[in-house]
């Protein structure tokens, strides 16, 4: 097992273990952190925690570190995230700490939906929180790629370009999944060139990632292989941010990019080439 992920019979075992903090990353805490959490994990919702309004972007290195301190995180704390079901928000928090430099970090593999599976204890408990002090210590941008990077790189054969969208959504078919209605883009369709690997090929039927061999296969087979550049995306950065995981921590490739703007922002934006079907 890679050492970026934490196995549930692990963490069951570990909870009151010094030195960590178990973090659950909900878009929405109603339908999942408010219902049962795991014992002394603490909350950090998606939508208000990690994302900075009106500008659409990531959290500054500042609020990192005020976000780190109420949820009593120190920086040399391991912290194990998972996500409300599936772990693609639990991933993207993943990349935004590998941002902003702090490594010892972890997911929980198979995330919720695997620990309810287990029959492992929930808990409605808020956890008290002694607040810390976090510095940043590290900014490292070359784990994100922006519009233009994307749009330089159409057709580069030493970049590979990957959509996790499911297949109706690569097509053209619909603009984003049914449950996220209130984030589509204007226009259906793909980045020219990209190839569509939909994050959940990486996964097995009880949420758990897939082996080394599977995964490499599965990539390779697509003509994503080690030597390129990737460039992962999907509509808002969750999905992409999953498979960022799956490409740089479990089969580490040395340079995976995520285009958090996603088809959010190519499918609303003005003039840009859009292939379908």
């Amino acid at each position: 097992m890679s050492d970026k992920l934490v196995r549930p019979e692990w963490l069951k075992d570990n909870l009151d273990s010094p030195g960590i903090r178990v973090v659950e990353v909900d878009y929405d805490p109603a339908t999942a952190y408010d219902v049962g959490h795991i014992p002394g994990a603490v909350l950090v919702d998606w939508r208000k925690d990690l994302n900075r309004y009106p500008e659409r972007d990531i959290i500054s290195p500042e609020d990192f570190e005020r976000l780190m301190g109420r949820l009593g995180v120190g920086n040399d704390t391991l912290v194990i995230l998972y996500g409300d079901y599936n772990n693609w928000f639990a991933a993207f928090a993943y990349w935004i700490f590998k941002i902003y430099g702090h490594e010892n970090v972890r997911i929980l593999d198979g995330g919720r939906k695997k620990w309810i599976d287990l029959g492992y204890p929930l808990t409605r408990e808020i956890p008290r929180v002694e607040k810390t002090t976090y510095k940043v210590s590290k900014i490292d941008l070359t784990q994100r790629a922006y519009f233009l990077d994307v749009l330089k790189n159409l057709r580069n054969p030493k970049v590979a370009l990957v959509d996790v969208r499911s297949p109706a959504e690569f097509k053209g078919e619909i603009s984003a999944p049914p449950e996220y209605p209130n984030e589509a883009a204007q226009r259906a369709g793909h980045i020219p060139g990209a190839i569509n690997i939909p994050w959940a090929q990486a996964v097995r039927e009880d949420g758990t990632f897939k082996s080394i061999e599977e995964l490499r296969n599965l990539y390779e087979s697509k003509g994503v292989t080690r030597d390129k550049e990737v460039i992962v995306y999907c509509r808002i950065g969750e999905r992409a941010a999953f498979t960022y995981f799956v490409l740089k921590e479990l089969l580490k490739y040395p340079k995976v990019r995520v285009y958090d703007g996603s088809w959010s922002e190519w499918g609303n934006l003005v003039g840009v080439p859009i292939e379908k079907g």
